[in-house]
């Protein structure tokens, strides 16, 4: 750690990025299961779950579908993790070892746009759900025109604010409110599906998707989608592991935490949205308009108020850790990682989120399985040179400096970078060749095993005879 201090470039290194000493490094498996569940209980998780049910699955074809997709993009994130446990550096650090120490602002600004939108639709999220909480308290409050923005622009500032207290601050809120979120939403469960009938009736509903070619031309893109759901963490997941402990203690609370929330949680969406079709004759994917149905003033209230700390929850710890320290490495000695949280939520807003939520196929199809095409290159690189050609090894000091292993051209890995186009070339051009559209409904699958490949055939060397 002494040595990194005083050999380390100023345009590359500030306190928010430096590693993190081991005697610092106090998150347990507690942790790291209690920050999966408060990333996982929120709305865009029901909302995942919801779609599916509104596509035509059933709901035991939902669960699969999302269990499958977590336990997948698990790998990655147990395989991107390992870097932040042994050496305690952040994502946009990490990363410079196979991008380059310039050539990481790629990889890191991609990652951060992707943040910026999903920051921007839990916000839009949140901020419905502070309006629909004003509507049951005074009715009036429906017709002031600029109610929901002046409700986004709240929970914009409360999440600001969050920030702004730091990463210790996330720790805390994601352990106190994990398992309150869960039992507030085993209660929305039993209250719902108790109105339809029971879980009889719910889950006796029967798929709208006939035939096999039916259900694998929506299974597909939809694994996709759930695979993307997570591909955002799943890079910069040494973000939090560089706080663990140990590497057991972020290896069995992230193998404990993210499969077992998705599915638990996913599940109350699934039948939670089973019954809207039982009481209301259609599907109804946002929990906000569907809790707004029901004349059960105090609940709606208790419900809304629930979704609104799971949506903070979420935000924070998921969609602004990353982008902050991401912004933070574009020029260590002027942005810090407040000055990047704050970037986080102004692009957030200009990204126009009430557009990206506009119906789930627009959000499954659109919003998560296009940006899984970009991230899914990334990972591809990453794990390759991390794993592949540098076998887990890294020289920390060197990361941190200009001159060192990771200069390459001008701070530049160029075949890193001929990787990562190729992989995003790929798994993006079935948008404009309908000819290649199968390419894209597997985006993430696609660019993650071109990329990979790409960049392990440009580095790989033949062993030498001794």
């Amino acid at each position: 750690m002494e040595l990194v201090q005083a050999r380390h470039d100023a345009s590359l290194y500030n306190r928010d990025l430096a590693p993190i000493p081991k005697d610092k490094r106090d998150w347990t498996t507690y942790n790291y299961a209690a920050l999966w569940v408060g990333m996982c209980v929120c709305i865009p998780t029901y909302m995942l779950a919801s779609g599916l049910i509104a596509g035509g699955m059933n709901w035991w074809q939902a669960i699969g579908t999302i269990l499958l997709g977590n336990l997948i993009v698990l790998i990655p994130m147990l395989l991107n993790a390992d870097a932040g446990a042994r050496y305690g550096i952040p994502f946009p650090v990490f990363v410079r070892a196979s991008f380059g120490v310039r050539g990481a602002n790629v990889p890191a600004v991609l990652r951060a746009l992707v943040a910026c939108g999903w920051f921007g639709i839990q916000t839009w999220i949140g901020g419905q759900a502070i309006n629909s909480m004003l509507q049951i308290l005074s009715p009036a409050w429906a017709h002031f025109s600029l109610g929901k923005w002046i409700c986004f622009f709240a929970f914009w500032a409360l999440n600001m604010f969050v920030v702004y207290r730091g990463i210790h601050t996330i720790k805390l809120l994601e352990g106190v409110a994990a398992p309150f979120m869960l039992g507030v939403g085993l209660l929305l469960l039993w209250w719902v599906t108790s109105k339809a009938g029971g879980l009889g009736p719910v889950l006796r509903a029967p798929s709208q998707l006939r035939s096999a070619s039916a259900f694998f031309a929506f299974f597909v893109p939809a694994l996709t989608g759930m695979v993307g759901f997570w591909a955002t963490v799943a890079l910069n997941i040494p973000d939090f592991t560089r706080y663990a402990k140990s590497q057991k203690a972020q290896i069995v609370g992230q193998a404990i935490g993210l499969p077992t929330a998705m599915t638990l949680y996913s599940f109350i969406g699934v039948a939670v949205t089973s019954a809207s079709v039982v009481l209301f004759g259609e599907p109804i994917w946002d929990p906000v308009q569907l809790v707004g149905r029901f004349n059960q003033p105090l609940i709606a209230f208790v419900a809304l108020i629930a979704l609104l700390i799971a949506t903070l929850n979420t935000n924070v710890a998921a969609n602004v850790v990353s982008p902050s320290n991401d912004f933070s490495n574009l020029n260590p000695r002027l942005i810090s990682f407040r000055t990047g949280g704050l970037i986080t939520g102004v692009v957030g807003v200009l990204m126009m989120p009430w557009k990206l939520m506009g119906d789930y196929s627009a959000y499954i199809f659109g919003w998560l399985g296009g940006y899984s095409g970009l991230l899914g290159p990334i990972a591809g690189v990453m794990i390759a040179d991390y794993f592949l050609v540098r076998h887990a090894q890294l020289n920390v000091d060197d990361l941190y400096r200009r001159g060192g292993i990771y200069e390459y051209q001008n701070g530049f890995n160029l075949r890193a970078l001929v990787a990562l186009a190729a992989g995003i070339v790929l798994a993006l051009i079935g948008l404009v060749v309908p000819q290649l559209h199968f390419l894209y409904t597997g985006a993430w699958f696609v660019g993650f095993l071109v990329s990979g490949t790409v960049y392990y055939g440009l580095t790989w060397q033949p062993s030498k005879p001794h």
